[in-house]
């Protein structure tokens, strides 16, 4: 790798495996020491695939140190304000500074719109949203402090820019992560951090084992031809490190003007 980030920390939620491993191990290996929290444990009941483990996130912590890079991980849920703020705090006091934010953590649940009960909704939406909200001001500040500006992305999902089918409260949130971007581009421009989102579509990660599958089977069976609608242009799927050459690509000055953006990582689904 190029080493774009030598000398760098970045913070990374969600990061025990899938996106957020491919996201930690991949801006490491461009140079930068990381921050990583994950709830590493039980999931709102609404989700139907497995949940990530402490010795998932222990995984990743090996995998960053592989690169020769230093890590500090921590066990902490998004929706926790204080706790993710804590867990920052104490990166940065090691580290020594903070330059990237990627806020990964997310949640999704198939389930047909008259199904969707108002604890699932008030779930996926506080993990999405606030959870993202909370990453964003345990971090923003630091970047502010530093001086140097800085490069949050916010990892959203070709349903932040399309729609999914059955998915009404997954669906919402993503957008509400596209807005949040743009929003604190706005206001963070002025220290030079820049904002922006990232919207995979179908990836490879461990969101599809579990119940997942079965899941998404009975919610097409109330509505069949919806499925259609994300139909991809490029007839493959994403490995996570594929969306971890998009979030490298925006931690790195190549985008230094880049900011408000909406990057879809998604083989064109979003685009008819």
């Amino acid at each position: 790798m190029s080493e774009r980030l030598s000398g760098r920390v970045a913070f990374v939620t969600g990061a025990a495996r899938g996106q957020g491993r491919a996201h930690a191990v991949r801006l490491a290996s461009e140079g930068a020491d990381i921050i990583a929290v994950d709830v590493a444990g039980k999931l709102p009941s609404c989700v139907p695939y497995d949940s990530a483990t402490p010795e998932d996130l222990a995984e990743t912590v090996e995998l960053v140190e592989a690169t020769g890079r230093r890590i500090l991980s921590t066990v902490v849920d998004t929706r926790d304000h204080d706790g993710l703020r804590e867990a920052v705090d104490a990166g940065v006091a090691e580290l020594g500074r903070l330059d990237v934010v990627v806020a990964n953590a997310g949640i999704t649940a198939p389930q047909a719109w008259n199904t969707i009960t108002p604890e699932d909704f008030r779930d996926v939406t506080d993990v999405n949203i606030t959870g993202t909200w909370n990453t964003v001001m345990a971090a923003a500040q630091h970047l502010i402090d530093g001086g140097r500006g800085g490069s949050v992305i916010l990892i959203s999902s070709a349903a932040g820019l399309k729609m999914q089918p059955f998915m009404v409260h997954y669906t919402a949130s993503k957008h509400a992560v596209t807005g949040m971007a743009r929003a604190f581009a706005a206001e963070l421009g002025k220290h030079r951090i820049r904002v922006n989102s990232v919207h995979p579509g179908a990836v490879n990660t461990p969101m599809g084992t579990g119940d997942m599958v079965e899941g998404l089977v009975r919610a097409d069976a109330t509505n069949p031809g919806l499925m259609n609608m994300v139909t991809p242009f490029i007839p493959d799927i994403a490995q996570p490190e594929d969306i971890a050459d998009a979030v490298a690509w925006l931690a790195s000055d190549e985008s230094r003007f880049v900011t408000a953006a909406a990057i879809a990582v998604d083989c064109g689904s979003t685009q008819f």
